[in-house]
């Protein structure tokens, strides 16, 4: 063993660089170069023996030595040139040069030693070439068609050989043709059997990889059949490869996805290129639990990377495509959370706008107002200002930095809501009686305005358990908000009842209402229905979203109800003992009915925690 590797070591120093790469075509070179190595060092260890036994050989004899050396040529121009086809013609050509030369110098045809002819093409089958075989085989017939006109020419020496020892050299030849022949075979099974195993170990290392690789490897029909699945598709999709061949996988694509699906597929298979596309497919979990395994369906995200498929060694001519398929759900849902975070951050931005619009407003104006009326006091010497008008002064600049005041405190609540850092003093109160303070103090706004405000609620109310100062805070900014977008000779109704464990407070009015796109976003801070420098009442845009806040705290719900030109309901359902605040909105929005429609009694709305 250790002497067939050191010999097998040697032969591949010998190769070319380009033959050590491929194990076939090193086992090719290895048995080209041996066998002629061989051959030739045998002739060299023979020629000093064939000169002690029979002297000085002749010129026949000479050339016959010279011949045998010449494979070693052959060697070297395989391993120099790493040009396999080229060598195996030229060691065609000597072999059969030589048979040609003694066979002429030995009876013709008729030769021991033409017999040899048929083992040219034998020997070019080593090649695994069609074109060295069919060389060879030409070469061989030349051969034969040459001998055969020398012969009849009578070309050919006479040679005094008795019919006795004419047989036995013919005998000698088709034993010593048939001998090498067997070699030949032998050394071709060899050869073949190592391709064998080549493809054997081949086919194993694909094997290996395809089901072992996270990515599933597929073959299709240009019409989306699937004719090869590697096994990663049943750890991807939870069934068994058999069940996606043919048109398995297509029912597992989402119906909104199968026609890119479809298309990419068959672009690959008629235009010749690599495509790629991304679709939903079905994905079945089994879970277990007490009652059996159940089977849960959702769909992830792959994208699928295809080529057309050289078939050279398929009879069908159907275009086929190759495809590779990798989940990418979890890209997919960062590229969601992406565009969630954008979206956010494009909302910070048009808050930050609304929130610089409304108070370039809302801070100038009183602002103004304090600065000019106190420059007026500041010179009544000169304008002569009597006693009512500084007191109206007074009472305009008491009005606005009351304005400011009010501003500022409900930025600062807003401010500390949404920090997390307002609290509430949850205490025993009776809420009829804030209900009724709450509207007492706003009836003379309501009565300029020309609104009929009213007020319905129980006088059996429960004392219920809360923060009077925050119930009070929600109550005002409703009903303000109300009788500010009430035109005139329109009616706002309170009223208050108990709903279960619930104290239900509606706001109802007949005002201008809200679009359905304003109704969405009904509580966002800073928001204000319609255009923001088009708005006719003044305010922050603060109201409602405190109003929110407030509740959630509270651990109740907020509902609303409007509809453009036909007014706004607005219902708050609190618990009446303490609960707590739910996480996320605590505010449902929906479109009023038509007024004629509407009931006297509160309406029942979705309510979302």
């Amino acid at each position: 063993m250790i002497v067939l590797s050191t010999i097998r070591d040697c032969l591949d120093a010998l190769l070319h660089p380009s033959a050590r790469q491929d194990v076939l075509a090193r086992a090719r070179h290895r048995a080209f170069i041996a066998p002629r190595l061989l051959g030739s060092l045998t002739a060299f260890a023979a020629f000093p023996v064939y000169l002690a036994l029979h002297g000085a050989p002749t010129a026949l004899g000479v050339a016959a030595f010279a011949w045998l050396i010449a494979p070693i040529l052959l060697s070297w121009f395989l391993s120099r040139t790493g040009r396999y086809e080229e060598a195996c013609c030229l060691s065609s050509l000597a072999f059969a040069g030589l048979i040609m030369t003694l066979a002429s110098s030995t009876g013709g045809i008729g030769s021991f030693a033409a017999i040899w002819l048929v083992v040219v093409p034998v020997e070019a089958a080593l090649s695994a070439s069609r074109r060295v075989v069919a060389f060879a085989s030409a070469l061989a017939l030349i051969c034969v068609g040459l001998l055969i006109a020398f012969g009849h020419f009578e070309l050919l020496p006479v040679l005094d050989v008795s019919p006795h020892m004419r047989a036995i050299l013919t005998a000698f030849g088709v034993a010593a043709a048939t001998l090498y022949a067997g070699g030949l075979a032998f050394g071709t099974e060899l050869l073949a059997r190592t391709s064998a195993s080549l493809l054997y170990v081949e086919e194993d290392r694909y094997r290996l990889l395809a089901q072992n690789m996270s990515d599933v490897i597929s073959r299709h029909h240009r019409n989306g059949a699937v004719r090869f699945i590697s096994p990663a598709a049943e750890a991807l999709l939870g069934t068994p490869t058999s069940g996606l061949l043919g048109f398995g996988l297509f029912d597992r694509v989402h119906v909104a996805d199968r026609p890119a699906y479809l298309t990419a597929l068959a672009d690959a298979a008629c235009r010749g290129d690599a495509q790629s596309v991304e679709f939903r497919l079905k994905r079945d979990a089994v879970c277990g639990c007490e009652a059996g395994r159940v089977n849960q369906v959702n769909f992830i995200w792959v994208e699928m990377r295809c080529r057309p498929l050289e078939t050279v060694f398929s009879q069908t001519t159907e275009a086929e495509v190759v495809a590779v398929m990798r989940d990418v759900t979890e890209r997919k849902n960062q590229e969601h959370a992406l565009d969630l975070a954008r979206t956010a951050a494009e909302r910070a931005d048009a808050s930050k706008t609304r929130f610089l619009a409304t108070m370039s407003h809302e801070l100038r104006t009183p602002l103004n107002a304090i600065i000019g009326f106190s420059e007026l006091i500041m010179q009544e010497d000169a304008l002569m200002l009597n006693a009512a008008r500084r007191k109206e002064y007074a009472q305009l600049i008491n009005d606005s930095g009351q304005h400011l005041l009010s501003v500022v405190n409900g930025i600062l609540d807003m401010s500390k809501m949404e920090s997390g850092n307002f609290e509430i003093m949850p205490e025993p109160f009776a809420p009829r009686a804030a209900l009724v303070n709450c509207c007492n103090l706003l009836a003379l706004k309501a009565r300029e305005s020309g609104i009929d405000l009213v007020t319905r609620a129980a006088d059996d109310l429960p004392v219920m358990i809360g923060d009077p100062r925050a119930f009070k805070q929600i109550v005002l900014n409703l009903v303000s908000n109300a009788v500010k977008f009430t035109e005139r000779g329109g009616k706002v109704t309170v009223s208050a009842a108990v709903e279960g464990a619930r104290l239900l407070v509606r706001i109802a009015d007949t005002g201008v209402g809200i679009t359905a796109d304003d109704l969405k976003r009904i509580g966002d801070p800073f928001f204000q229905a319609g255009k923001t420098y088009q708005r006719r009442h003044e305010g922050t845009g603060l109201g409602l979203s405190i109003v929110k806040s407030l509740v959630a705290l509270h651990g109740g719900e907020l509902a609303v109800q409007s509809k453009v030109d036909e007014g706004t309901v607005v219902t708050v359902a609190l618990p009446l003992t303490p609960q707590p605040s739910q996480p996320g909105s605590n505010i449902t929005t929906l479109a009023l009915p038509s007024r004629s429609a509407m009931p006297e009694q509160a309406p029942q709305v979705k309510r979302s925690a």
